[in-house]
């Protein structure tokens, strides 16, 4: 997709973007295909869809609520970088961490950070066990991940990692309010409190679904658990 057709598709959806960061996310769809070849990054592989289920899906919903200047962020499961690398292209200001189990991704990771110059730390390592080292419990302004698990799984995951006060940014599809009910027990549990849950459609009709979480007190040290222990017996 050329680059007036990025800015003119964020345009129309009250985004604006510049030449440059139009540039650097052609960039990134054209990284995107080509490491698609040899390792499975996604299914979405045509210009559009990539500009508008991928790019567009992951900067849109952060502009539906205040985010600071300067935050800390911690992308948990980030697969091929979504939400946070392109919302980095757009705010360059976040401080960045990229958190994938597989490392054939996270070496993908970082040649994109290494080329479109997002200067985000890539981390290769599970969740369920960095959310217990004390360099990154209870770190980060803002935790989000984008569709990996279920909800009451995914606030497991991520609450872990976000400072009292912060908040984990859920995108989720349009089944997205039905999980938050499910989720209820487990976010208390884990600390937080649900604060703003927003319903909206992509260009094209798919619905999604935004949750915020704020962290209102510590997450308690035995979670998050791990994956067997979390099958065998949900929080939900």
């Amino acid at each position: 997709m050329e680059i007036s057709a990025y800015k003119g598709l964020f345009e129309e959806n009250g985004i604006a973007l510049s030449a440059e960061q139009a540039e650097r996310l052609e960039k990134y769809a054209d990284m995107l295909v080509e490491y698609n070849n040899m390792v499975n990054l996604t299914a979405i592989t045509d210009d559009e869809g990539i500009a508008v289920k991928h790019f567009l899906d992951s900067i849109y919903p952060f502009t539906l609520f205040d985010l600071p200047e300067g935050v800390s962020m911690i992308d948990v499961g980030t697969g091929a970088g979504f939400p946070s690398c392109p919302l980095k292209v757009y705010r360059g200001d976040i401080r960045l961490t990229l958190l994938d189990s597989l490392n054939k991704r996270v070496n993908f990771l970082q040649s994109l950070s290494d080329t479109i110059g997002l200067d985000a730390e890539c981390v290769h390592g599970r969740a369920e066990e960095f959310g217990k080292k004390d360099e990154y419990r209870e770190s980060f302004d803002i935790a989000t991940a984008r569709a990996v698990a279920n909800l009451t799984d995914l606030c497991e995951y991520c609450l872990p990692f976000v400072k009292v006060g912060g908040l984990f940014v859920s995108l989720k599809g349009s089944s997205g309010s039905e999980e938050l009910d499910k989720a209820k027990p487990a976010i208390k549990l884990l600390g937080g409190k649900t604060e703003k849950v927003v319903e909206y459609t992509l260009p094209g009709g798919d619905g999604r679904t935004l949750i915020l979480i704020r962290k209102v007190s510590p997450t308690p040290a035995k979670y998050p658990r791990n994956a067997g222990q979390m099958k065998k017996r949900s929080l939900s």
